[in-house]
């Protein structure tokens, strides 16, 4: 495994599970943002268990089951692109660059995890 993966990876992990943090903990920002965007307050804390899941698979595929990694790797990938498909739907684009750094981070995870 490279050291880009790793690393790639681990910010991938940590920034996953800190989102999700912050959506299962009801932060007043998540609240916000998902208000903005038409996403209904009940529904947060399954889009933070598809970001846990993400970021728990990632770990997994680090330490001992690659292909789960790279799984994770995708359904990352699908959610931000969802995520990201949200926003412009809405026209919220004020802070299209928080889903679209996420999305890119899970991309760079993914290349890397797929090139492994």
């Amino acid at each position: 495994m490279s050291i880009a993966c790793l690393v790639v990876t681990v910010l991938a992990i940590a920034a996953n599970a800190g989102i999700a943090a912050a959506d299962f903990a009801k932060a007043p920002f998540v609240l916000a943002n998902s208000a903005e965007v038409k996403v209904k307050p009940e529904w947060v804390p399954w889009l933070a268990s598809l970001k846990l899941a993400g970021a728990v698979g990632l770990l997994a595929g680090l330490v001992a089951l690659p292909p789960l990694g790279l799984a994770a790797a995708v359904e990352l990938v699908l959610f931000y692109v969802g995520a990201v498909a949200t926003h412009v739907r809405t026209r919220v684009l004020h802070n299209l660059h928080f889903p679209a750094g996420y999305l890119a981070l899970a991309v760079a995870t993914l290349a890397l995890t797929a090139t492994r």
